[in-house]
């Protein structure tokens, strides 16, 4: 594993290619490998913790079987083909069949995958997947919208486009009515 020093010494390698050699020591520069560093622990905190231990402290659903939804939760993850963030908002449900988890954990567990160097297919997919293995719900579904930045900043150059991505599972996958109403859900408008 690389040391923290050894990273600072490659974000200052990395100034001297963007700004020159003798740029990096300039008082605007100094202090910069420990910021991106020290940026970069919290931009990547994802990859210190574990679905199993997040989505652990569940709760008796007490028959309860509609759709249980958290929508319009912001994130920030960073491409890992540009390291180039990208942003915007998921959509998390799931139909319980015996229990059910607080909701801070849905965004908590948005968290644990965007905090990451990630594809957005890869967040979905593996939020789909957490759910599916530790709540055993009747359905469960992820629907991610974003902007990403490797496509604003540089080449096609397009500052408005949007990905979606979506991973449905259960009942959302098997039956049009569910999946119908999730979407119905999600398109209300908000408080």
């Amino acid at each position: 594993m690389t040391s923290r020093e050894e990273a600072h010494d490659a974000v200052r390698t990395l100034l001297g290619y963007i700004e020159g050699i003798d740029a990096v020591d300039r008082e605007g520069l100094v202090d910069t490998p420990k910021r991106v560093i020290d940026s970069w622990s919290e931009i990547f905190a994802g990859y210190g913790m574990i679905a199993t231990e997040l989505l652990d402290s569940t709760f008796n659903a007490e028959g309860y079987d509609g759709i249980v939804l958290l929508r319009n939760i912001e994130f920030t993850s960073m491409c890992e083909h540009h390291l180039q963030p990208f942003r915007g908002r998921a959509h998390i449900g799931y139909i319980p069949i015996k229990r059910i988890v607080g909701i801070s954990k849905l965004a908590r567990l948005l968290e644990l995958h965007a905090r990451r160097l990630q594809n957005q297919e890869r967040i979905t997919k593996g939020i789909a997947d957490d759910l599916e293995k530790e709540l055993e719900p009747l359905g469960a579904a992820v629907i991610i919208e974003a902007s990403h930045g490797c496509m604003q900043c540089r080449g096609v150059a397009k500052q408005h486009a949007i990905m979606t991505t979506s991973a449905m599972r259960g009942v959302f996958f098997d039956k049009p009515e569910a999946r119908a109403e999730l979407m119905q859900l999600i398109q209300q408008p908000n408080l």
